[in-house]
């Protein structure tokens, strides 16, 4: 009884070995046509629903790069993040963009400034809060009918008038051959364009900002004008010690 349970598990093992090694050596054949294939015809072109298959195969199995000849894996990974956009895409099922806004409310906005010039955007929000029409502060300043305003010199202009009054400040980062960041710190004068100051440091903060602008100025130096951006270093402190020096 148990030589032939013996001879079953044999000859078992023998069919399953066999079949492997078949569909090994049928993968072989494959694999060295594919070969052929690649060195001899031009690129393949992929279908959409090839597409899918490797987005799914690829998150269904760890090994697909290995059975990777026609396609860069790269490619495959680019794929599955297309078909990842696409699916959330179709599950929120929200339209792009704004809601339109309605006729008649843009019309309330058009009327209520050109019947009331002197009304600015808060105001004209709050009435058509009152009214019952909840819309944005952007919205009520879009569809405001501009009113005229009194001639004001332009950039040039007042560059021309006041360009020996005009300093400028900025940061901008240098990466070291050690892979530090340094910031540098650059105060620059309009009249010459000359550099009044600079320096270095590898933690930026307001005080510091502010410190390099005392250095930079001289009190009877400093300048009337000081262009800048928006950047959060330039903080309260920065702001009153700059107001502070006039």
């Amino acid at each position: 009884m148990e030589i032939g349970i013996l001879r079953m598990i044999l000859a078992f093992l023998r069919v399953l070995l066999g079949s492997r090694a078949a569909l090994a050596a049928e993968n072989l054949a494959l694999r060295q046509q594919l070969l052929v294939l690649q060195r001899s015809a031009k690129r393949p072109r992929f279908r959409k629903s090839d597409r899918i298959f490797w987005s799914l195969l690829s998150h269904l199995w760890s090994g697909w790069r290995s059975a990777l000849l026609i396609v860069q894996p790269a490619t495959v990974v680019r794929w599955h993040r297309q078909c990842f956009k696409l699916y959330w895409r179709w599950k929120s099922g929200k339209k792009l963009g704004r809601p339109l806004v309605d006729r008649e409310i843009r019309d309330l906005i058009r009327r209520m400034s050109q019947e009331n010039p002197t009304w600015g955007v808060p105001r004209i929000l709050s009435e058509l809060l009152l009214l019952g029409h909840a819309v944005a502060e952007s919205t009520v300043n879009k569809y405001m009918v501009g009113q005229p305003r009194p001639p004001s010199q332009n950039w040039r202009t007042f560059l021309a008038n006041h360009v020996g009054q005009i300093a400028a400040i900025d940061f901008f980062t240098v990466a070291t051959i050690t892979f530090r960041v340094l910031y540098v710190f650059l105060v620059l004068r309009y009249d010459r364009r000359r550099v009044a100051h600079f320096n270095v440091t590898t933690n930026p903060t307001a005080q510091w900002a502010a410190q390099q602008i005392v250095e930079a100025f001289p009190f009877e130096e400093v300048p009337r004008f000081l262009l800048r951006d928006r950047d959060g270093i330039y903080g309260p402190h920065f702001r009153d010690r700059v107001e502070h020096m006039g």
